[in-house]
Formats: structure tokens, C-alpha cells, sequence
């Protein structure tokens, strides 16, 4: 079957179940509903890509706290920006975040913008998350597509394929334009994340208490679970790399990582290839002599797109930092002082165990 398929009345009754629905069961009570300004709703809707909403929550109200408007937000600086971000992952968002607000301050004088393409046009946001601010926070009928509207329409008319392969998803683009109702859009949207959120969900979907259950193609052919299909697999690569303790006097080192890629922006450990000689590598790029070094129990970090096995090594360092870092790109790190930058979680997880040792 194609959207095309869907009758005014069809669309109509599965709008009516889906509202009807939210309205007794979906989630009026989430932070960024109260009060549901663009700025609010932007910040969820960017924490909430690929993060699930009981983990977001926490994160969205420290953020709140600390910029509670886009002005704050954009006059702040990259390091405070990252350190309330730091253990959500994907800290691309953060950055992205950021400098939206900066264009928003720049281009629009601090107010939101109120058109699909001008919101598309700040980094970071697609046409769902577009869509999505845009009818939550002002009322206006779009379409969205994120993770759980997609696993809700291609569960309801039995889409195969996978959502990442542009034929499937411009199949749920026209589903989800079809669908979505020019009234009460704002709610509707919100209802369709819910349902997806919380019946139809990836495993074990609660089908007997989902309102669209009659009418669902991949229910009635009794394999709800093989919809949307999964991402062909692919084997992850494994990259090694050695995170470097440098300790001396004044604390354990630590550097600024580039603007851009992995932790982009945030503060880590020094790293040495695992080829290389750690007491020439410091000495060449780090301006520092070490003393005696230990290995730490190695451990692994997943990222989506490979596997990075870490191998700590804690050193003791004499000297001045040099060579090719910048003075504002490295700190020294005491445990008797706030650290108050960003750091990536396996960067955090070494600096817990060392101030503990």
C-alpha cells in the first residue's frame, strides 16, 4: 500500500485515535512543556536526538538553569556551553547549539525565526527538528519524522526497508505529511513521539493497548518487530590509542581538544599512538620530560561508528608545557579545584579514578 492510498477518512480516523489517545495518556508534564517557548523546545528537541527523554531531563533543566534564554546562551563561552552538555554524547549538537544562538542573536536580533527554512538554515537542525519546534512551540502544521514517528508509520502501513535509504525515507516523509492535521498539530506531534516513546516501541511493542492497533498492517501480518527494518550490519573497526596521566606538581595536564571531530571542544588527556615512545612523544610535542610511567587496566569505548580501546598510562612529568599547544589550550588539572570544563565521559571516568588514588 502507498500513501496514497489514504483516504480523507482514513487519515481522519487515525488523527481522532491518536489525539484521543494523547489526550488521556500522552505526557503533558515534560519540563520543556512548561512553558513551551521556541527556545525551550528547541534546546529538548536538540538534546533529544538520539538520547532517550529520562536521560535528557536532568541535562535539559541544569542547561535551563544556566541559560534560560538564547541571549545568555550565545554570549556564553564554548567551554561553559560544553560543560553542561558533557556525558550526553554527540557533542557536535552542543556546538551546533551554540552557534545557532549566536546566528539567532546576529541575523534575527534574538528572535526565533518562524519559517521551516529559516530554521533550517542554523546548524544542526533538520527538517523534523524544524518542523518540530515549529509546532510545538508556535502552533504551526508540520510534518516531523524522528526516530519514533518513524517506527510508528512504518509499523502502521508496513513499510519495508530501512529509514536511512532515501527511497523508505521519503516514503515516511509523505506518510507523516499526510497524517499530520491542521489542527491541534502541536499536540498531535507531540502524540505521535509518545506513542512511539512509549507502546510502539523497538522491542516488545505494547500492541493491545496501542490506539492505532486496528488498522496497523505490520500488526495484522503478526510481526510488528520486523518494522522499520534494522541498519544493515556492519562490523565495527577497533582503534587503539594511549590517554596519558601527565602528573606533576601542580596537577594532572590536560588539552583542549580541536573544534571539531570526536569530543570536539571538550578537555581530555593527552594521547600517544600506541607505536610510539611515550618519553619522546611528551618531549616532542609536549615540551615535558617523564619520569617513571604504569599502565592502568585498558577498557573500551563505543562510538557509533567504531570502537576505540583506551589504554591508560599514568606518568610522572617535569617541565613546562610547550611545544605545539597553546597556552590557552592546556590546563593543569588539581583535585582540590572545580574542574568546570567539559570532558568526555571516559575522560571523566580517569580523572575520578586518579583523584581517588
Amino acid at each position: 500500500m502507498t500513501s496514497e492510498e489514504l483516504t480523507p477518512a482514513r487519515c481522519q480516523e487515525f488523527q481522532q485515535r491518536v489525539l484521543a489517545w494523547f489526550d488521556q495518556h500522552g505526557r503533558h508534564d515534560l519540563p520543556w512543556q512548561r512553558p513551551a517557548s521556541p527556545y525551550r523546545v528547541w534546546v529538548s528537541e536538540v538534546m533529544l536526538q538520539q538520547t532517550q527523554v529520562a536521560v535528557v531531563i536532568p541535562y535539559f533543566q541544569r542547561f535551563m538553569e544556566r541559560f534560560p534564554d538564547v541571549a545568555v546562551l550565545a554570549a556564553a563561552n564554548q567551554d561553559t556551553v560544553m560543560e553542561h552538555w558533557a556525558g550526553l554524547g554527540y557533542y557536535a549538537r552542543a556546538r551546533n547549539l551554540h552557534k545557532a544562538a549566536q546566528l539567532v542573536m546576529e541575523r534575527h536580533g534574538g528572535r526565533f525565526p518562524e519559517t521551516l527554512e529559516d530554521w533550517q538554515a542554523l546548524p544542526g537542525i533538520g527538517r523534523s527538528t524544524a518542523g518540530a519546534v515549529l509546532s510545538l512551540s508556535m502552533g504551526q502544521r508540520h510534518p516531523i519524522l524522528d526516530g519514533n514517528v518513524k517506527r510508528v508509520l512504518a509499523r502502521y502501513r508496513a513499510v519495508p526497508g530501512w529509514p536511512g535509504r532515501t527511497p523508505v525515507l521519503n516514503r515516511l516523509w509523505a506518510l507523516s505529511d499526510a497524517l499530520t492535521p491542521e489542527l491541534r498539530c502541536a499536540d498531535y506531534n507531540q502524540a505521535m513521539m509518545d506513542l512511539g516513546a512509549t507502546l510502539c516501541t523497538r522491542a516488545k511493542p505494547a500492541c493491545l493497548l496501542c490506539p492505532l492497533q486496528r488498522g496497523c498492517e505490520a500488526y495484522a501480518e503478526g510481526r510488528p518487530s520486523d518494522y522499520p527494518a534494522s541498519k544493515p550490519a556492519k562490523r565495527l573497526p577497533v582503534r587503539e590509542t594511549r590517554m596519558l596521566l601527565l602528573e606533576s606538581d601542580q596537577g594532572l595536564l590536560l588539552q583542549r581538544r580541536p573544534p571539531t571531530g570526536i569530543w570536539g571542544g571538550l578537555w581530555s588527556l593527552p594521547e600517544c599512538p600506541p607505536e610510539e615512545d611515550i618519553a619522546a612523544h611528551c618531549d616532542r610535542h609536549l615540551g615535558l620530560t617523564v619520569g617513571e610511567t604504569r599502565e592502568w587496566e585498558p577498557f573500551r569505548h563505543t562510538f557509533s561508528h567504531y570502537h576505540l580501546e583506551i589504554q591508560p598510562v599514568l606518568a610522572h612529568v617535569t617541565g613546562a608545557p610547550g611545544g605545539i599547544m597553546e597556552p590557552a589550550d592546556h590546563l593543569w588539572y588539581n583535585s582540590g579545584t572545580l574542574l568546570g570544563k567539559g570532558t568526555a565521559a571516559p575522560v571523566t571516568r580517569l580523572l575520578e579514578r586518579w583523584r581517588q588514588a
